[in-house]
């Protein structure tokens, strides 16, 4: 990310489809083309591991930090590749095209599997299939084991199944797996699907000059595969319950922190296997991906801890971690260590020489620039530097439109209006800011797709604080028009940028 590049924020979920959700099919390599055509080098995903509707379908809750999300199987490329007749989506229904319904695409997407999974067993597996199985049974076994026996218990929290289910008895687990033998083979299959489609996709990019960002999430969830199949690497106490979750202590924004509530690392153990399970899965990020956005950077430094009965983030420690060793062991696997750092917020010291000492990335948003300290904010264009990612907002932020008109006050637009010496109006204001971004001095940019279209604050994709009703914003088929592609693929010639 060292040459100047430009790029979209677009998860796969926001693709159109006519399934409900966006997928890996024909609209995915309709975008590959679209950023292809348009100079750009970059398209930047969120997670795309399996979501659960308890978590509110949140791609940074998931049940794995190794399986894909069935929900983006396309239903097109399992009629191709014949999983599946065309007669088996006659009956889909009709959902909307501008948002996820999310339980209505989980419905319809487990028939399809399902479909797809009978017509599987009586053949002789693929070849490829068989490799694929050997290649991920690292994770693939254990996380199989985990959703069927979930489903097998209610969809119950692993701590609440049977002791010797619960703590991984091996008899006990090879007699349920015995018995649910035929269901733990149904999500191999659905695992097979996702990342042969996967990377096919992956492989188009490449061939079209698209390098595909991804996002790793510093925690992983309380329920999910790896925290069963590994609770030695968490601070759990005897019932396999946490200890202690994690959070962030009081700042400007909340007077009681945040109180995440994922289990946290018990690194002395990780640094005693030589961070075996963090090798795994950075590697199989980058299996997906040729680079990863690490949310919560400053994790890797220290964490705040709170003890698992506490309602509120603020009594709490900060507990420091042997990152120096851990990055020195990354570094024998990854010596070119591509990976953006998310470094915002309030940020040590020591945080910041890490990121330096290793060379890379962090981020900007330029929505955070234009406060009463603008000529020293280190968010504002004129005090960039070259070594960063630069974005107008993240997924967590409103749009460039909607943060203007509901969220900026009128001191922060006359600072716009003196920085960019001209009026502005709400309906160019995505503009204005995509055009300072495009001509920073920062090496890389990347603008949510919401920007590139100027929409307004209905189209964000997350609230962050609250649980329900996000994730779900989705591209309307027709919506990249011929006037947005030459914009911006003017843009980014103008700015030196292709």
């Amino acid at each position: 990310m060292k040459k100047r590049g430009a790029g979209i924020l677009l998860h796969i979920t926001s693709l159109p489809s006519k399934y409900g959700i966006g997928d890996l099919g024909p609209a995915a390599y309709r975008f590959a083309d679209f950023l292809r055509d348009t100079r750009q080098t970059y398209w930047q995903i969120l997670p795309v591991n399996p979501t659960t509707r308890i978590s509110g379908d949140s791609p940074y809750a998931g049940t794995s930090a190794f399986a894909g999300n069935p929900l983006l199987i396309s239903p097109e490329l399992l009629v191709e590749d014949g999983w599946l007749e065309p007669s088996d989506l006659q009956d889909y229904p009709d959902l909307p095209e501008d948002r996820v319904d999310f339980q209505a695409v989980i419905d319809q997407k487990n028939r399809l599997l399902s479909q797809a999974y009978r017509r599987f067993k009586p053949k002789e597996a693929p070849h490829d299939y068989e490799q694929f199985c050997d290649r991920h049974a690292g994770w693939l076994n254990d996380y199989t084991l985990f959703v069927t026996f979930k489903e097998h218990f209610d969809q119950k929290a692993w701590a609440e199944w049977p002791v010797e289910i619960r703590d991984r008895h091996y008899d006990a687990v090879q007699s349920l797996h015995s018995e649910l033998d035929d269901r733990v083979g149904y999500h191999k299959f659905v695992q097979y699907l996702f990342f042969t489609q996967w990377e096919r996709l992956r492989n188009y990019c490449h061939d079209n000059g698209v390098q595909v960002v991804g996002d790793i999430p510093y925690y992983v969830q309380y329920d999910s595969a790896d925290v069963w199949t590994n609770p030695d690497l968490f601070k759990l106490n005897d019932q396999k319950r946490p200890e202690f979750v994690a959070g962030v202590p009081p700042d400007y924004f909340s007077e009681t922190g945040q109180l995440w509530g994922n289990p946290v690392y018990r690194w002395e153990t990780m640094q005693s296997n030589r961070y075996q399970w963090w090798i795994q899965r950075i590697r199989q990020n980058f299996r997906l991906t040729d680079l990863v956005r690490v949310d919560h950077f400053r994790g890797f430094l220290a964490y705040w801890e709170v003890s698992a009965s506490e309602e509120t983030a603020e009594h709490g420690r900060w507990v420091k971690t042997p990152a120096r060793d851990f990055f020195n062991v990354i570094l024998k696997y990854y010596p070119n260590l591509p990976i953006i750092a998310e470094d915002l917020g309030v940020i040590t010291p020591e945080v910041r020489e890490l990121i330096a000492d290793l060379e890379l990335p962090g981020m900007k948003i330029l929505q955070f620039a234009f406060d009463d300290h603008l000529p020293q904010n280190p968010y504002a264009p004129h005090n960039h530097v070259r070594n960063c990612v630069l974005y107008t907002g993240t997924h967590d932020n409103n749009t460039m439109r909607g943060w203007y008109e509901q969220e900026a006050d009128d001191a922060t637009r006359q600072r716009i209006s003196d920085y960019l010496g001209k009026q502005i109006l709400a309906e160019d204001i995505h503009r204005d800011f995509v055009k300072m971004a495009m001509r920073s001095v920062a090496s890389t940019v990347i603008i949510p797709m919401q920007d590139i279209l100027g929409l307004g604050g209905d189209c964000r994709m997350n609230r962050p604080a609250t649980g329900q009703g996000n994730w779900a914003w989705r591209l309307r088929p027709g919506q990249i028009n011929e006037g947005v592609r030459d914009d911006l693929q003017h843009m980014t010639g103008l700015y030196g940028r292709n």
